[in-house]
């Protein structure tokens, strides 16, 4: 269902497409667990990757960790900023001619396809693109490959909200009882946007003006969402990302997650070589090595994240997407020229204007 959901996401990255040859192989090569078209003995000479994400440092530690296993010759670095921060530091660098990334993931397709028309990305078909499904895969291919999917819903704490009192809905965040003690991501959220979006076509615009007159608060990270809860300062969590909930849990805190009966929010992350890498061979590898089954396992260990590939599990203890409605924007062209808006009014909303 969520597959067929991202079919208008073609249209509007073919207006955004930028031309040029793909940097591609006949022959790629067999690595354990992948295939690349980097020339490998050139990567290790060049021997560092400098990587740009808005994943935690302690997930991108531990998936980068991973990655040096298997090439120990390559030595790591990374940048963790939330996507539209990070964009914003990206987009300076460039514009002061300063290339550091070599390899890029942004959570938000609205920068990713400006990052894409802005002649940002270096075309690198990976021979791993065709286990990904062709929504999933900038137009033309090899700028950007989905590289996961985040999943979102309600979080509360069960020490604070009876079960009876809990929500079950969206619907049911718009309850008074939930004023100054209810939190939400920033507007640099892709997932927050595509959370404002749908539940704005669901409901319309009296939903986000009930939501307003809870003086709800926003944080740029699902760390500081839940510690706030875990902590009493708040009680539930609007937009709780599931892989934040799943390490919660996991260490024993007081959460119990809700899947919406209007469904799941879903947004992918994208991963992409980056044009005038300082690294170009490392880079190539890398997302190779990311988008190949051994970095997919990696990656949602680490994130807590799903998979985009349909051979690859889900994270540790993630329950299986198939067995629930996913609410995702049916109309990608639509939902990207809302994005001036969504920000002004998020921004008043959570109190940044």
């Amino acid at each position: 269902m969520m597959r067929r959901c991202f079919t208008a996401l073609a249209a509007v990255i073919v207006a955004l497409a930028t031309s040029g040859k793909a940097d591609a192989c006949d022959n790629p090569r067999q690595m354990d667990g992948f295939k690349t078209c980097a020339n490998v003995e050139k990567a290790f000479e060049e021997g560092q990757l400098v990587h740009y994400a808005p994943d935690t440092e302690s997930s991108q530690a531990q998936y980068l960790a991973d990655f040096r296993k298997a090439f120990p010759q390559i030595k790591t670095t990374f940048l963790r900023l939330q996507t539209g921060a990070l964009y914003a530091r990206l987009s300076a660098e460039r514009q002061a001619k300063t290339y550091v990334p070599d390899s890029l993931i942004l959570t938000e397709i609205g920068f990713a396809l400006d990052f894409q028309k802005r002649g940002g990305y270096a075309r690198y078909m990976s021979p791993e693109m065709v286990h990904y499904q062709p929504h999933m895969k900038s137009t033309p291919e090899g700028f950007f490959t989905w590289d996961n999917e985040i999943i979102a819903g309600i979080a509360y704490n069960p020490n604070l909200v009876k079960p009876e009192e809990a929500p079950a809905s969206w619907a049911d965040m718009t309850n008074p009882r939930w004023t100054e003690v209810i939190n939400f991501k920033l507007s640099t959220s892709g997932l927050q946007h595509a959370v404002w979006y749908n539940l704005l076509k669901m409901y319309g615009p009296d939903y986000w003006t009930k939501i307003a007159a809870l003086k709800p608060r926003g944080f740029d990270s699902y760390v500081q969402q839940f510690d706030r809860m875990i902590s009493g300062q708040d009680h539930v969590i609007s937009t709780a990302q599931y892989s934040g909930y799943l390490i919660a849990k996991a260490k024993g805190a007081p959460i119990v997650f809700v899947v919406p009966k209007e469904g799941l929010a879903v947004a992918p992350g994208v991963i992409g070589v980056v044009d005038k890498a300082p690294h170009p061979e490392v880079a190539r590898l890398f997302v190779d090595w990311f988008l190949g089954v051994p970095g997919q396992i990696s990656m949602t260990q680490s994130t807590v994240n799903y998979s985009a590939r349909a051979d690859v599990p889900p994270p540790p203890g993630g329950i299986p997407l198939s067995d629930h409605k996913l609410m995702v924007p049916d109309d990608w062209e639509a939902f990207l020229k809302t994005h001036s808006q969504f920000v002004k009014e998020w921004d008043k909303i959570t109190g940044r204007r």
